[in-house]
Formats: structure tokens, sequence, C-alpha cells
């Protein structure tokens, strides 16, 4: 992949994809806290109308009832369990069958010619769902000194890591037995990247 970026201010809309994918990120990372709960249940709401808007509500009014302790429960049967949790949320599983696949080697060159790499003590393998969701952040909306990457590149890497297993991943965290408020993140992720992908296939 050749690396471009670009210095443009950015747009509201960047700030809320960017927005998205940090919040799919924290919430495939981990469970919510009290504090993410109650600041999810209490942002604005997206233009009414579309599918996506009616996910985010309800993915909101789920965080206004749910307790802490309750989604780390959840979160565990999840996407840990005893050995394996019900949602397997890695790239090479979902097209190969198989962990630790030729799918994560090509993920790993690519962000190798971004200038990304996994955070020192992170066990986590980089094509963890949550992962690629942050790296999505970082080509919207730039990290630190790194600028924006550009719309062509964003779909590059979106085409490549995520198109391809995205709607499985989706479908299985919403059908897992232990899914309740997780069901309502995995709407709102289908629905979110859905708009990315139409998007993305516009703008071609």
């Amino acid at each position: 992949m050749n690396v471009v970026t670009e210095n443009l201010p950015l747009t509201e809309e960047d700030l809320a994809r960017a927005g998205l994918y940090a919040l799919l990120a924290r919430l495939l990372h981990a469970a919510p806290d009290a504090a993410l709960l109650d600041v999810i249940a209490q942002a604005d709401e997206l233009a009414a109308g579309s599918e996506l808007a009616k996910t985010w509500l309800a993915l909101q009014a789920a965080s206004a009832v749910m307790d802490a302790e309750a989604a780390a429960q959840e979160y565990e049967q999840v996407f840990i369990g005893l050995g394996q949790g019900e949602v397997v949320p890695y790239l090479s599983w979902h097209l190969t069958g198989f962990l630790m696949e030729e799918p994560l080697a090509k993920l790993r060159e690519d962000l190798a010619a971004l200038g990304l790499a996994r955070d020192a003590g992170v066990g986590e393998p980089e094509d963890h769902m949550a992962a690629i969701c942050e790296v999505m952040r970082v080509l919207v909306a730039g990290d630190g000194d790194s600028a924006p990457a550009s719309v062509e590149q964003q779909r590059a890497f979106f085409d490549r890591h995520l198109r391809p297993w995205y709607p499985k991943f989706a479908a299985q965290m919403a059908a897992a037995p232990s899914a309740n408020y997780y069901r309502a993140v995995a709407t709102l992720l289908r629905a979110y990247m859905d708009v990315e992908e139409q998007a993305f296939d516009i703008a071609d």
C-alpha cells in the first residue's frame, strides 16, 4: 500500500466517522464501564430516519439500562469464555477457519507500510476487530503526528481488512447465546460498516 496523507481540515463527517470507529474499538476491546455507558446513553442522536440512526438509538437505550457489572460478565461470556468465547473476533478465523493465518500476515504488511505496529505488551493479534477499527480511526482522523490518510487509502484498507468479514462477524455476535447488550453493538457495527462500504463504492 502506498501511504498518502491529506493535510486538509477534518470535516464534521470525518470526526463522526472516527468517533464511531473509536467507540466500536473500545466496546470490542473490553466491556463498557459505568462512565462509558452513561456517555453513550446521553450522547446526541444521529440524523433521524436512517438504519444507522435506528441502531444508534437502540444502543443508547441498551446503555441507559445496562449495569456495568452485567456488561463485564456478558463480555466475558461472549468473547472470552472457558477456552474460547461464543464469538471469534479475528479476521484470520473468519476467512480461513484458523487463527494466525495469511490474512493476519497481509494485515501486518499493510500496517508496516502505514508505520503502525502493535503496542508493546499487547497480547492480542493485530487482526482483532477492535484493533482494525482503531486503525480505521487513525486513517480517518490521524493520530498525534500522523495526518489523516487519503480516501483512497482508507478504502483500500477497508476493502482488504473489513469488507470480507464484517457481515459474518456482526451476525455471529448478534446470534451469540449470551449476547444482550452486545446484540445492540452488533447491529450498530453492521449498519455503520454498511454505510462506509456504500460511501467508498460511490467514491470509487
